[in-house]
Parts: C-alpha cells; sequence; structure tokens
C-alpha cells in the first residue's frame, strides 16, 4: 500500500523534474511515456488549448501543462471573480483565468513544487498580467480563508492527491457560498486492474490515483456539495491505453484490453450551497492569523471577526 508521504514525495519529485526540463526547452508527457504532450502523442495532455488560447500565454507555461482537460474553457468565468487553481504548476490555467476575469477580479494557483512555483513565477512576468498570485501549498491544507473564492479550478491534479476527501473538503471550505468547484480530472468507468491501483508511477501518471465517477460524485456530496455532475470529454482507447502503459513492466496488450474505453477526462462541476448548515459551519477549517489579518473587507473570511 502506497502511503500518503510516499505519493506526496513521488508527485513532488516528478514534476520538479517536469518543470526542469521545460525551464531547459523540452516538453512533458502527464503519463510517462514519450514527451510531446501539447500537439504530441500524448492521449491525456495532447491538444487541450486552441491557437487563440496558446497565443495569451506565455510559450513555458503552454509546455509546461500537464492536464487532461482545460477548465477555464468550461467554467464560466466572469469579470471580477476570484479564482483558485489547485496544483498550479506553470501557470497556464492561473494566466488564462486572470485574463477571463480581468482586473476587477483574481487568479491565485497553488503548487508544492519549488521548480514549477519558479516556473509559474517567471511566466507571470513574461505575461505583464498583475491579477496573478501563485501560493506554495498542498490541496489538502489549503492556504486562503474561508469564503473567499468564486471559483476552484484544477487540471487534472486531484486524482494524484492522496486524501482526496481532504482536498474536497478544503475546496468547499475556501469557496464563498454559491462558489462554484469545475476541474478537469482523470475519471475511472469500471473495474481497474489492481496492478494499475498499486503502482506509484501510474499514479504520478494520471491513471492509479483516479476516482470513479460514483465516488467522485459521492465524496462531492459528503464535502457539502450539490449539483455535481461530471461530462466526459475525452475516453482513452486500447491504443491510448498501450501508450501510457508502454512504460511500466506490464503485458501490454492484455492490460489495454482490461481498460479500454474505462478511463477517461471529465469535466467535474458541482457547486457550494448558497446557506450551508451550522454543521458545516463549526467543522469547516478556520483560518491562520497570519491568513485572518490578510482579510481585505468584511465579507472575507465569511465575515468572521
Amino acid at each position: 500500500m502506497n502511503t500518503i508521504s510516499d505519493v506526496k514525495e513521488v508527485v513532488r519529485q516528478r514534476y520538479g523534474q517536469a518543470a526542469t526540463r521545460v525551464a531547459q526547452g523540452a516538453t512533458n508527457s502527464c503519463c510517462g511515456g514519450a514527451p510531446g504532450g501539447l500537439g504530441g502523442t500524448d492521449p491525456i495532455t495532447a491538444n487541450l488549448y486552441d491557437a487563440v488560447q496558446s497565443g495569451e500565454v506565455p510559450e513555458k507555461a503552454l509546455l509546461a501543462s500537464l492536464g487532461c482537460g482545460n477548465p477555464t474553457a468550461l467554467a464560466e468565468l466572469k469579470a471580477g471573480e476570484t479564482v483558485l487553481d489547485l496544483g498550479s504548476g506553470g501557470g497556464i490555467d492561473v494566466l488564462l483565468s486572470a485574463k477571463r476575469v480581468g482586473p476587477t477580479g483574481m487568479a491565485y494557483g497553488l503548487d508544492m513544487t519549488d521548480a514549477m512555483l519558479a516556473l509559474a513565477q517567471e511566466n507571470k512576468r513574461k505575461s505583464g498580467l498583475t491579477n496573478v498570485h501563485f501560493l506554495k501549498g498542498e490541496i489538502e491544507h489549503i492556504p486562503l480563508p474561508d469564503n473567499s473564492v468564486d471559483v476552484v479550478i484544477s487540471n487534472c491534479v486531484i486524482n494524484l492527491a492522496a486524501d482526496k476527501d481532504r482536498v474536497l473538503r478544503e475546496a468547499f471550505r475556501v469557496l464563498k457560498p454559491g462558489g462554484r468547484f469545475a476541474v478537469s480530472d482523470v475519471v475511472v468507468r469500471g473495474e481497474v486492474p489492481p496492478m494499475i491501483r498499486r503502482s506509484v508511477e501510474l499514479w504520478v501518471g494520471c491513471v492509479a490515483g483516479a476516482l470513479s465517477d460514483t465516488d467522485y460524485l459521492a465524496k462531492l456530496a459528503a464535502a457539502g456539495f450539490e449539483q455535481a455532475g461530471i461530462e466526459v470529454t475525452r475516453v482513452y482507447t486500447v491504443a491510448d491505453a498501450a501508450e501510457f502503459l508502454a512504460v511500466q513492466n506490464i503485458d501490454i496488450q492484455r492490460m489495454a484490453q482490461e481498460v479500454d474505453g474505462k478511463f477517461v477526462s471529465g469535466f467535474v462541476r458541482a457547486v457550494k450551497p448558497t446557506a450551508h448548515s451550522a454543521v458545516g459551519e463549526a467543522t469547516s477549517a478556520k483560518a491562520t492569523p497570519a491568513q485572518a489579518a490578510s482579510c481585505c473587507g468584511p465579507t472575507c473570511c465569511g465575515g468572521r471577526s
């Protein structure tokens, strides 16, 4: 069994290496196979951003993308909103979000990997955007106050978390009442062979940590969300499965047949109720004194003094 600390350390190392490759001018692959994630051969990361979006961000933000979808295209962001990207990597979705919400809005990116944060800061500088702020931390412990964010987005990161229940509770906590959870993620439909679940390498490569569609919806409900749903955006075929299993010591043909069509990319939506129970308020995590001190208005931190 992989421990939470094992998974976090492997994720940290892999994504740090990915950032270093991009800084040196290379491309990346989500699933551990041949590089070339954007416009390359990786079945999960290829061709997620159109030409217009690609032209809106620095090249290295695009090259550093290890996502499985395009949450900024589906989240219906509005001017003036505050957006948080969980596992922001090189910052592509943060920068695109910042453009959508405009100068009266704010886009936060949260990542635990120093190399990715450094790359994101450089991409922010190149973009010239001022309504962007990158935070260091873990998505299980979001360093923002309660009720401070309009939209939580993420791009193929929650499946990497060992404690997904904690991640979803934290997303619920920081969202304002009526706030939206709008993430792209890899989702499983049906049974998955145990050897995939046991592989930390595949976990980091978008696959082994993925929730089933029913489990994802159940966990969202348990965290307090309403109106949860999953819109399938890509279905991975036998050929795709063979590609992302090729780096493992696995009988690819047999395993590809077993996973054909079971892994999909989905856009996961949910809403924080506009009036949640006193029990939910009592159990939500409290902001630290430093976070509370950063509140800038009477509605920040849920209006608490």
